[in-house]
């Protein structure tokens, strides 16, 4: 036999490398029975023969490698992901998923759209259910309706959540996790302040921002804020604003309508009463805003220098590991209670079908009690997997975490972002009428006529 049917055994980079060891002894006069080569063949044929009586391993050739990008946040949730994505390399043989983090949501946008364009996606695309509308368009998702209706666990996952995995009647995602927006703060900082109760309404929770406001050594400067807001026109501050619209009485979509063109911000009341809120804060000095697109960061409140921030149950761990004294209530309400409804979906992008069937075999973990289960208690993220939620193993663990009961209590409130192809469009144009409110350089009604003439623009 030729000597290089057994040198393309060898991986690529070990093939460059004989093969210059090889031209580099012909020059000097030895050919294919250089001792090289003949040292070669020895080895090549040893390991055969050792190889050949036993159960043979799966070869890399065979070894199905599945990109998964995700922008997992805090830093500590990423590290239970990746224990969890472990696990499932080690039990799959056959089937590697390579988790990476692309940056947050507003970051990875451009990524995505690009490579999808590029024709360079990944297998799989953690993020939120909004961009189906987008991606559907582009013609760059595989439906999962028929892979679900075979697979075990479409009866496990919550029915409230099959409305953040539909669009024009089909499957185009599945959960990841769930959470909800609360309210995360400093029992300390309350004692301190004479707080003895939670805010239940706006009013209130206006009042004991201002008295957790406090100039602490008398020079004139705010040391302490009672609330910390999102700033920035990207998705996270408008996520964590639409329920004090929608607790206001506003809607973002009238009627039945699931497209743009049912959208009317200027006559919205809801969004009017949510933006004046929020300015207010403002207003009486109680709020200190975010950086740009920051607004899921929560180092001012781990450090003490404010006292609430509106956020989700993802950053539970975060809390925990800081051990920093924390509670959790729900949003304060308006005219009725209301929370977002969140967490990120797995997408499968269009590749090929052996790409494709074993994205939705990690999907399918991923939906399992099992990956659940050890993903809610270590992230403070609520189960999607009805049999993990209802489990012995978590209720024990809800009992612990009084935290969490908060949310899952809240979550008969909640309300989920409106999935169609022009959703971006609308949010980014509500983001820049919060900004715009935050920073004073419009009122409420300004601002939301503004927007919407820019979304008729677009649409119309």
């Amino acid at each position: 036999m030729h000597k290089y049917y057994f040198v393309s055994l060898l991986g690529a980079k070990t093939q460059r490398r004989l093969k210059q060891a090889d031209e580099n002894l012909s020059f000097s006069g030895f050919s294919f029975q250089s001792p090289v080569s003949i040292l070669l063949i020895l080895i090549i044929f040893s390991i055969v023969s050792l190889t050949g009586c036993q159960a043979t391993p799966v070869t890399q050739e065979k070894v199905i490698h599945v990109t998964l990008w995700q922008g997992v946040n805090p830093p500590q949730n990423r590290d239970v992901l990746q224990k969890l994505v472990d696990k499932f390399n080690q039990s799959h043989a056959d089937i590697q998923v390579d988790s990476l983090y692309v940056g947050q949501p507003d970051q990875q946008m451009p990524k995505i759209l690009a490579a999808v364009v590029g024709n360079a996606a990944p297998d799989l695309l953690w993020y939120n259910p909004t961009i189906a509308g987008q991606l559907v368009e582009l013609d760059a998702l595989l439906p999962l309706d028929e892979m679900l209706e075979t697979s075990v666990v479409k009866k496990e996952i919550d029915p409230a959540l099959f409305g953040t995995m539909e669009l024009n009647s089909k499957i185009w995602s599945v959960p990841f996790a769930t959470n909800n927006i609360g309210v995360f703060y400093r029992p300390s900082l309350f004692n301190a302040a004479g707080i003895t109760e939670l805010p239940r309404t706006w009013e209130e929770f206006r009042q004991v921002a201002k008295k957790l406001t406090i100039d602490k050594n008398g020079d004139g400067r705010i040391d302490q804020h009672g609330i910390f807001l999102p700033l920035g026109k990207g998705e996270f501050t408008v996520f964590v604003w639409l329920p004090f619209m929608w607790s206001a009485g506003g809607e973002l979509v009238g009627g039945d309508s699931q497209n743009a063109a049912g959208i009317d911000l200027t006559e919205n009341k809801g969004a009017i009463a949510a933006l004046q809120f929020w300015r207010d804060l403002i207003t009486d000095g109680s709020a200190i805003l975010s950086g740009p697109e920051r607004g899921y960061e929560t180092d001012a409140i781990l450090a003490g220098k404010v006292a609430m921030q509106f956020t989700g149950s993802w950053t539970l761990g975060q809390f925990k590991a800081t051990n920093v004294d924390f509670g959790v209530f729900p949003l304060p309400v308006g005219e009725r209670p209301a929370t977002s409804i969140g967490g990120e979906n797995l997408f499968v992008l269009k590749t090929t079908p052996k790409q494709e069937k074993a994205a939705f075999k990690f999907i399918e973990y991923v939906l399992s009690e099992e990956f659940q289960t050890e993903w809610a208690m270590g992230t403070g993220y609520l189960p999607v997997n009805l049999k993990s939620r209802q489990s012995a193993k978590y209720q024990e663990f809800v009992k612990q975490e009084p935290a969490v009961k908060v949310f899952l209590d809240q979550a008969k409130y909640g309300r989920s972002r409106p999935i169609f192809s022009g959703y971006n469009r609308v949010s980014e144009n509500l983001g820049r009428a919060i900004e715009s409110v935050m920073l004073g350089k419009s009122s409420p009604q300004e601002a939301l006529k503004a927007s919407q003439q820019r979304l008729d623009m677009i649409f119309k």
